[in-house]
Formats: C-alpha cells, structure tokens, sequence
C-alpha cells in the first residue's frame, strides 16, 4: 500500500498509514522550531531597542528582517521541493540555518542585526518545504487537515514568547540565539530518521523557469492577497504584540509576552481545526466568513482611548473610551483564530486547484504572505512615529481587510456559493 492509504470497494475514506503520520508529525516539529527561531527578535527586540536606542521605524526593521528572506526563499525551496524532496530540503535548511543563528549572539549593532537577520530568517521558509511534502502522504480528502496540523507548527510563535523571555531574564539575550541554534541541529537529527522520502521528488518537468509558468493563473495572485493578509496579519503582530502591551499597559516583557501568547497560541493551533472546516464546508466559505470576523475585531482593536466632555443641563459629564487589557487579550484571541482558519483554508485552495505543482504555489503564496509580516511591522512603527497613537497598527489592518472583502465579493462571492459544500 502506497504512502498515500488505500481505498475499500465500497469507497470508503482512504486509509493514512503509519508512516504518512510519522512525517506530519516530524514535519510539524521541524517547523514549530524553526519559526521559534524565526520570531525571536519580537521579544529579543525589547530589551535590543534600549540597548540600542531605537525609535518605533527601526524596531520595526529589527524584527521584520528575517521575515523576508524566509518570505523570499519561500519561492526557490518550494520549488527544490518538488525537484529533491521534502525530506532533503528540510534537513539541509535546519543545518545550514543554525549557523547564523548562533553568530547572532555575537552582533553589537544594528547593522549587524539586519545582515545576520537576513540569513537566519531562511528558517521562516521551511513552510514551502513541509506543506507540499505532508500533502504528498494524505489523500486528497484529508490534505485540508494535514496541511493545518502541520501549519500549526506556527504555535512556535507563542513558544518563543514562553521561552526566548525566560532565557533571556536567566541568563541574558546572547544565550538564546546559542540555545537555539542547538535545538535546530538536534531537531535536523530528529527529522531525518522520522521521515521518509518524497514520493513527489523529481516529478517537476521541464526546467526550473517552467515551474513558475504557473504565476500566469489570476488564481494564484488571489491566494497570495488572502495568505498576505490572514498569515501576514499574523506574523506581523506576534511581533509587535509584546512591545505593544508593554507601552500600552506597563507590563514587564515576561508578562507582556505571556499575555501576547493569547494571540499568537490560537492563530497556531487552530490551523488544523480550520483545514477540517475547509475539509468540510470548502475552502471560500472559510476565508470569507473569517475575513469578516477579523474585519470586526480590528475595527475594536483600532479605537484609541478617548475622552469625551458632555455638555448637559446640570453641568459637563465626562467619558471614557478604551480597550481593557482583559477585552484586548479577548479580542486578538479571536483575531488569532479566524487568522489561523485563513491560512489553513487558503492553503486547500492550493491542494484542491494546483495539486500538481504544490510546491512552487506554496512557495508563491507563502512568498506573499512572508512579505506582508516583513512589511507590515515597519508600517506600524512608521504610523506610530507619524501619528503618535499606538492603535495605528491596528488601524492599517482593518482598512487592508475591508479592501480585501470588497476585492473578494467582486472576484468570487457574486458568482460562487459561499455556504455549503459547493463552494469548494
């Protein structure tokens, strides 16, 4: 029996083997590793901003600079994947990539910051590795649910705002990238003897130019606008989030983080829960009732704090607007969920319509939504530097999503069912 299960006479859902859940579960850890090590700048950058006296512009720079390389590597592994296998491609990457994060511990400036970011933010692309590589052990009724788990590999974001704090406080920022660059090495060790090969490798025809031959389906440019916002939006404020509650609210960074866990935690583990909605109710309906959920929260979260002096008859009444930490922390657990069924959903779009070529679109859409979380960050810190009101980050999201629902109607919803199985 392949790796891919059998099917009984009576049509009856294929079988998933052993082995197929062998390298889902080895793929999902390399991942959650990896984007441990790809987002540790967003709690290493606190205390770095007043080493190094950055304002709100560079902060952003800071912590987004490893999120585009692992946006731009995302195209070329995606595509090596489906030339020399998941398996390979992701046991070189974890080696290779802890090279410049143990350097890391080393840099002084923040030049230095910026250039070794760019070569260990290679990490962040490991998605384009390991979603085409599980899909290819799943049969196509369960890829919507294989490729959530292991996008649920993002929960290293709420890891490193677990651990990167702790470390920090015990034993300084330098003994962090050190640690982690360890645990990418044993965790090459670990994958490699948990997975199997590709049964996908080497089937890409052509040359390499001819596998992006792909990028002239309008299609593939709608899923990047929706990986951009859901996985994008995501990533952004996973790393903005902490510095976030810390100004906002006074929290000391291990507390700030933990509180941010509340965002980053559910847009991680619900990735799975949202490929078996996508699974079940397609993959449209998903996307365009979470973009409305997020549209909602947003437009809450983007409220500054006001004063308002009501003038009555018995004299002038004063009021009060603003978001509380414990309807914060409320709000952008909801915001992580409906992010974390988008980026599952908009990936069944890719397994149900460009299953023979997995690799390369992933590499696009993933390539897409790497750069919203590389550019979004810096746009936050250049809002807050303008306008000086820190709900400002909030606010760019909310108008992109409300762009984007109109974008959707018109492209999709005017001519496809958005309940029900038919909208897949």
């Amino acid at each position: 029996m392949s790796a891919q299960g059998g099917m009984n006479n009576l049509g009856a859902t294929p079988r998933v083997t052993a082995q197929a859940w062998s390298v889902l579960l080895a793929s999902t850890l390399a991942f959650l590793v990896c984007f441990v090590v790809w987002m540790m700048f967003g709690v290493l950058g606190v205390e770095l901003r007043d080493e190094l006296q950055l304002n709100s512009t560079q902060f952003g720079l800071l912590t987004s600079t490893p999120v585009l390389t692992g946006a731009l590597m995302r195209l070329p592994l995606g595509a090596w994947t489906d030339r020399f296998g998941g398996r390979i491609v992701m046991t070189v990457l974890l080696v290779v990539c802890a090279v410049p994060v143990f350097i890391v511990s080393y840099a002084t400036a923040l030049w230095q910051f910026l250039l070794i970011g760019l070569f260990l933010g290679c990490v962040g692309a490991s998605f384009a590795v390991g979603t085409p590589y599980v899909a290819r052990f799943f049969p196509p009724e369960r890829r919507g649910f294989a490729m959530g788990f292991f996008g649920a590999g993002t929960v290293g974001a709420a890891v490193n705002l677990f651990v990167t704090p702790q470390l920090q406080a015990a034993f300084g920022w330098r003994f962090v990238p050190r640690v982690y660059a360890i645990a990418l090495l044993v965790t090459a060790v670990i994958f490699w003897f948990a997975s199997a090969r590709d049964p996908g490798a080497g089937r890409a025809q052509g040359s390499w130019l001819d596998s992006f031959k792909v990028l002239r389906n309008p299609h593939v440019w709608r899923l990047c606008q929706y990986y951009s916002i859901t996985f994008g939006g995501f990533t952004a404020l996973s790393l903005w989030i902490p510095q976030y509650l810390k100004a906002e609210f006074g929290m000391s960074l291990v507390m700030a983080s933990a509180f941010a866990a509340g965002f980053s935690l559910p847009g991680s583990i619900l990735r799975a829960v949202g490929g078996g909605l996508a699974d079940r109710f397609g993959a449209h309906s998903v996307t365009w009732w979470g973009l409305w959920v997020a549209w909602i929260c947003l437009f809450l979260l983007s409220y500054p704090p006001t004063d308002f002096v009501i003038h009555t008859l018995d004299g002038t009444v004063s009021l009060r607007i603003h978001t509380t930490l414990v309807v914060f922390v409320l709000l952008t657990f909801v915001l992580g969920a409906v992010f974390a069924f988008g980026m599952a959903s908009t990936f069944k779009y890719v397994a149900d319509d460009f299953s023979d070529n997995m690799g390369v679109v992933t590499g696009i859409v993933g390539l897409a939504g790497g750069l919203g979380g590389f550019l979004l960050p810096i746009i936050f810190g250049v809002l807050l530097d303008f306008f000086r009101i820190r709900s400002t980050c909030f606010m760019f999201l909310y108008g992109i999503v409300w762009v984007s629902l109109i974008l959707i109607y018109l492209s999709e919803v005017r001519r496809t069912p958005i309940t029900g199985p038919a909208a897949s």
